[in-house]
């Protein structure tokens, strides 16, 4: 039998049949993870798949990258799950990289007990040195007040994790490294003896918390305006909770004072977007801090031009969360719309296949703001000029091209990317702008538009526009 003979590999192809781009093992992690809720389905995977793949593309990396990725994924992505999973998967292959990148990426006090029950996920094993170093060190990080308020029934608790990794208070380290010691110099107040005390017994004090107060029976209205007064209800906790302050009565200039000043850093942009339809009425509410989490800050210069993948499968399918109505395309569509607060000069667009589903269409998107722009995405007047079929970003940037009249700064595209395009390959799209962003909001296997023409970036966090300013900044 002869074997001198050529080995062809055929091109790997988006869900919607185009040829995608050939891409290295950490940027396949990097679009697996960064936009990942783990077990979540997307339009074309399981969560099961997804998560399978990133355990799979941990191996192929090395440790120190799939570390800063876990990383990238908590603090600047906001995830939590997702990157718990690749340190789980460093574990389960060993490596001096885990204790330190478990760590990081703990950020609240349950996902210690979180991480374990991701670890045991299959069945229980023995915790390696890593891992007990790690958690060890996450338990260094927090007071009492944030371990009684994320102290979580479940089937792995705190002071489960607590034996299991041989945790010790900061007083209690002399036998330890030097490295250990002042990661536990760093601990706040009460980290000592009497906090991991309580922890053991059990006996930790109530924290002060709106779940606290509601579950104690205590008049809804009256917990949240105290709550707000005394500037306990965090960012997230508020836009969660517009629905149950609406139900309980408390006033809408209250709400609006108190959304006027409350930290918005760790909200997803996406999020006011559901908060918006879940208490109508309140939608202006919602829409000033979906802009002022863009107020103030410096503007992207020159001509940027946006484009927002409305295809079927960023609308109708893969939702960011079960616990979610909200779509990728109106995930797509606020970071679109704080893209528009953050450039001098843009034009938006909105793009996809018709209803034959062959060939693109495209209209530009009238110059809104805030959440009327995230509206117009899912608009029954945008629908009927464009259908629900793929995205064509060959097609579509030929389109563009001469209503811009070939000039811009910057392009940025929002999508999926599973491009339909079964002719032209987006990696030779004509991409004329000064520089191309390929914006990915899922976590499916195959995409489009990598180098050398398209940076490349992940994610549904306003930290992707942030990504834009300081890669521009270095180009300088």
């Amino acid at each position: 039998m002869r074997i001198n003979v050529r080995v062809t590999t055929p091109p790997p192809r988006t869900h919607g049949g185009a040829i995608a781009s050939r891409v290295s093992a950490e940027d396949e992690l990097r679009r697996s993870v960064l936009a990942c809720m783990l077990w979540e389905d997307t339009f074309y995977e399981s969560g099961e798949e997804i998560a399978a793949r990133i355990e799979r593309l941990v191996g192929n990396v090395n440790q120190m990258t799939a570390a800063q990725i876990a990383v990238e994924a908590r603090s600047v992505m906001q995830l939590r799950h997702a990157p718990l999973w690749v340190v789980r998967a460093m574990a389960r292959r060993g490596g001096r990289h885990v204790s330190r990148a478990l760590a990081e990426v703990i950020q609240r006090p349950d996902e210690i007990a979180e991480f374990l029950a991701l670890y045991w996920k299959g069945g229980k094993t023995p915790l390696s040195a890593q891992v007990k170093k790690g958690l060890a060190a996450a338990f260094k990080k927090f007071d009492e007040y944030q371990f009684a308020k994320w102290n979580r029934d479940g089937a792995v608790s705190l002071r489960d994790a607590m034996f299991l990794s041989h945790a010790k208070p900061r007083d209690g380290v002399r036998g330890f490294t030097r490295a250990a010691r002042m990661a536990a110099a760093d601990a706040p107040p009460g980290a000592g003896h009497e906090l991991f005390s309580r922890i053991a017994n059990g006996a930790l004090k109530t924290p002060d918390t709106w779940e606290v107060a509601l579950s104690g029976g205590a008049d809804k209205r009256a917990v949240f305006e105290r709550l707000m007064a005394e500037g306990k209800l965090g960012g997230l906790a508020f836009v969660r909770n517009l629905r149950n302050m609406a139900d309980a009565g408390v006033q809408k200039s209250v709400v609006r004072a108190y959304a006027e000043t409350v930290n918005l850093a760790r909200v997803l942009p996406f999020r006011f977007v559901s908060a918006a339809a879940a208490v109508p009425a309140w939608e202006d509410v919602c829409d000033a801090m979906l802009l002022r989490a863009s107020a103030d800050r410096p503007k992207l210069p020159g001509k940027t031009i946006v484009i927002v993948d409305c295809s079927g499968s960023m609308e109708h399918g893969g939702n960011v969360s079960r616990h979610s109505d909200m779509s990728r395309l109106k995930a797509g569509g606020a970071l679109a719309a704080i893209l528009r607060e953050r450039c001098e000069d843009v034009s938006v667009y909105g793009t996809a296949g018709n209803d034959a589903g062959c060939v693109h269409a495209t209209v530009q998107v009238p110059p809104r703001r805030g959440l009327a722009m995230v509206d117009l995405f899912s608009s029954g007047l945008l629908r009927s000029q464009i259908g629900h079929g793929g995205i064509f970003l060959a097609q579509v940037l030929d389109w563009v091209k001469p209503r811009e009249r070939g000039k811009a700064d910057r392009i940025v595209v929002f999508t999926d990317e599973q491009d339909c395009d079964l002719g032209r390959t987006a990696d030779k799209a004509d991409a004329f702008g000064d520089r191309n962003y390929i914006i990915n909001v899922s976590s499916d296997q195959n995409g489009i538009a990598y180098k050398p023409k398209w940076t490349h970036i992940t994610g549904f966090s306003e930290a992707v526009v942030d990504y834009i300013q300081m890669a521009e900044r270095k180009q300088q």
